[in-house]
């Protein structure tokens, strides 16, 4: 057998894979475990909206330290950490074969299959890392402001903080925005779904994905402003991003409606376990 050959078969047997039953249960898997952190993360925002709702993170490293304490959580985690695996390796197949639909072989969507492979085989990585006994994820407001303080020392640091940071809150305006226009609609199988189903899953996609758009572009925002003043402490991870919903002029309210916003992302992520086309 010569190479070109041998090379054909192995690019087609990965193929199989990409498109296999297996694959299809790691990408369902994956997206129950994105709506458990989520869920989690909602439910320790609503916590701290108020006076007196405890110190605990509303983060993923919070979302995690919550899984560790609860029952048999070593086992949890072990469970959503191979979970998210399967998603990393799904967004992978995803990123080298296309996805599903008629345009999922546009290079926009593979480079963007790429992006989310790298993004949840670090999540996987830090859910197996705390499983294995290394509580050292920290908090993602001292990581943000850690990378951030590192990136400004660079040469032109300003500008790739600010670059990054103008990035996070695009991306943040994109998310939201798919949502409200309901673009995740193309994406899902309700043919064989109710209509108060089908309404349920279109007020908690848009609801949800509008809540976690607005806080990946407020993050952004804050990454952009550590830029101009060189400050490396103005830039702030999910936590103290959430928190600063509650400092607005309408008090806590803000960070609660942001908080239901990402339960419902939670609840989304579950729809799409059920529903995605995969």
């Amino acid at each position: 057998m010569d190479t070109q050959t041998a090379t054909a078969r192995g690019r087609g047997q990965a193929r199989r894979v990409a498109h296999s039953t297996a694959m299809e249960g790691a990408a369902r898997a994956g997206f129950v475990a994105r709506g458990v952190i989520y869920l989690l993360v909602g439910a320790l925002a609503l916590r701290i909206a108020f006076p007196g709702g405890g110190n605990q993170q509303a983060d993923r490293g919070g979302a995690i330290s919550e899984v560790a304490s609860r029952p048999f959580g070593a086992v949890l985690l072990w469970l959503l950490g191979a979970a998210l695996v399967g998603m990393a390796l799904w967004r992978l197949s995803e990123a080298l074969f296309g996805q599903a639909g008629p345009d999922g072989h546009k290079p926009a969507k593979r480079a963007a299959a790429a992006g989310r492979f790298l993004f949840y085989s670090f999540v996987a990585y830090s859910v197996l890392a705390f499983a294995a006994g290394d509580s050292g994820s920290g908090s993602s407001d001292q990581q943000t402001r850690d990378v951030t303080a590192l990136a400004l020392k660079l040469p032109a640091g300003q500008w790739v903080v600010g670059l990054g940071g103008l990035a996070v809150g695009v991306a943040g305006l994109w998310i939201a925005g798919r949502a409200l226009l309901r673009k995740f609609r193309k994406r899902l199988n309700m043919s064989g779904a109710s209509r108060a189903v089908r309404r349920a899953v279109d007020f908690v996609g848009m609801f949800g994905g509008a809540a976690r758009g607005a806080v990946f572009a407020t993050a952004g925002g804050f990454a952009v402003a550590a830029a101009v003043r060189h400050a490396p402490g103005e830039s702030k991870g999910m936590d103290d991003t959430l928190r600063s919903f509650a400092s607005t002029p309408v008090g806590p309210w803000l960070l609660v409606l942001i908080a239901v916003g990402l339960l419902a992302f939670g609840v989304f992520s579950w729809a799409n376990a059920r529903y995605r086309k995969v």
